[in-house]
């Protein structure tokens, strides 16, 4: 009795095939657009979160984001959202955390963004135009732009 096997040209042929297939799959899923389109996601999430405490914020105080003072009015030009002093940055989290927020959320390519209202960075930008809108945006963001306005 002859046993029957295969030929290495065959074997050859079938591991590339295999090997075709697995590059179609790869291409298909491709894993670093969808971790892109993760994080994306969670910048989506986060700038709502803030916007939406900022909104909350503005309502109890019948109109007014620094009622009393407390807070720093909202700035009229861009600017990155962190505890950093600097003229291009506004500190935003003594106004919103705990009360509105349980904790500052943050872009999450930065590495501990957030420990406490005293050493937080957002990786986030607003401003509020000459209309009393609102923007929030990500300018770390990976696949399209992500910027809400209200």
């Amino acid at each position: 009795m002859k046993l029957k096997s295969f030929t290495f040209i065959q074997v050859l042929i079938g591991l590339g095939i295999v090997a075709i297939f697995a590059a179609i799959i790869i291409v298909i899923i491709s894993p670093a657009q969808q971790f892109s389109r993760i994080r994306d996601s969670q910048r989506w999430s986060d700038i709502n979160l803030i916007l939406n405490a900022i909104n909350q914020r503005i309502v109890d105080n019948k109109g007014s984001f620094n009622e009393g003072g407390v807070c720093d009015s909202l700035p009229t030009i861009e600017k990155l959202i962190t505890s950093i002093d600097n003229e291009n940055n506004i500190d935003l989290c003594a106004c919103l955390v705990p009360d509105y927020l349980s904790l500052m959320p943050y872009d999450p390519l930065i590495n501990d963004g957030y420990t406490d209202c005293h050493n937080y960075n957002s990786g986030y930008t607003i401003f509020k135009n000459e209309i009393g809108k609102i923007t929030i945006a990500s300018p770390s963001a990976e696949l399209n732009i992500i910027s809400i306005t209200r």
